[in-house]
């Protein structure tokens, strides 16, 4: 009977440690499960920090760029992040006269292209520039276009007021500013100490009355000619550039009216850019003044004989 007994609860405990020794299987491989699961978040975490840190390794660069230089700059930027990928471009475009506001408003600018030299004289005499960085990059040339199929009699500035309607850029868009200097050269317009001024009823007036419709950027004066809201405009020859099929010059305004109608660019003093983005500031403005730069510029209709 003792032995029984005894052999009985032999058993019992047997089975006891047999389910306690399974128990602890369990929960060991539990256990591991766990650890493996948050071993994989853990690595899928640390590859989406390092993608992260990849991607913020990149020093970005602000470039203030006037709306005629759009197309051509998009095509040089291109070609400048290939070449430097550690770098980014962030281009904002826009008249100069809108653009220098922005600057002197605190915008984060570090690079500065202005359609006309006097946007860029108003920086440099607040000590906004670089020193040793502004440069003469381009010419342009002043033009009347008008729309193929409009059959518009205005042949060019001078019969300017033979157009139904006119699309032109207000005085402080230097595109504005040319047209006006242009037709004070031909004496249709009185002449003015400061020609931002003449305003835009002003310059109809001079027409005959003739309908204007006043742009805020040389690339608007574009569309409204190009999608038929004005009869003419006046724009510039490189904002014609793939709209041939579309447009037709009427008039390439001589220089001996307008002046030259140069592009400035420089380095603009950004006391918020880091030190990798000041450098690279200044290696971008070098690259956009170099010889490499001058084939993409004429493709774009621009003049690069500039002094």
């Amino acid at each position: 009977m003792k032995k029984f007994v005894v052999g009985s609860l032999a058993l019992v405990l047997s089975a006891m440690l047999i389910s306690c020794g399974g128990a602890k299987k369990e929960e060991t491989a539990a256990e591991s499960s766990v650890v493996e699961t948050e071993s994989s978040k853990a690595e899928t975490e640390s590859a989406k920090e390092t993608e992260k840190a990849t991607e913020g390794e990149k020093t970005e660069v602000q470039v203030f760029i006037a709306a005629s230089l759009k197309n051509v700059m998009e095509e040089l930027g291109a070609q400048y992040e290939k070449d430097n990928p550690s770098v980014k471009l962030v281009f904002q475009a826009d008249s100069s006269g809108k653009l220098l506001t922005q600057i002197q408003e605190g915008y984060a600018c570090d690079v500065f292209f202005s359609a006309a030299q006097k946007q860029m004289d108003t920086l440099q005499e607040e000590g906004k520039l670089v020193e040793g960085t502004r440069k003469n990059v381009v010419n342009n040339q002043l033009c009347v276009i008008t729309r193929k199929d409009s059959g518009t009699k205005v042949t060019g500035l001078e019969t300017l007021k033979d157009a139904k309607s006119i699309a032109l850029a207000d005085g402080t868009v230097p595109v504005g500013r040319y047209t006006r200097k242009a037709l004070v050269s031909l004496g249709i317009l009185p002449e003015a100490e400061d020609l931002s001024k003449i305003s835009t009823k002003e310059v109809s007036e001079a027409l005959g009355g003739v309908e204007i419709s006043e742009q805020s950027n040389v690339s608007k004066v574009l569309t409204a000619v190009v999608e038929g809201s004005s009869e003419v405009g006046t724009t510039y020859y490189s904002d014609t550039y793939g709209k041939e099929a579309d447009i037709k010059i009427l008039e390439k305004v001589p220089y001996d009216l307008t002046g030259n109608v140069i592009y400035p660019i420089s380095q603009v003093v950004n006391d918020e850019a880091s030190e990798e983005e000041v450098t690279e500031a200044k290696k971008f403005v070098e690259f956009v003044c170099s010889d490499a730069a001058k084939e993409t510029f004429q493709k774009y209709y621009f003049d690069t004989n500039v002094e």
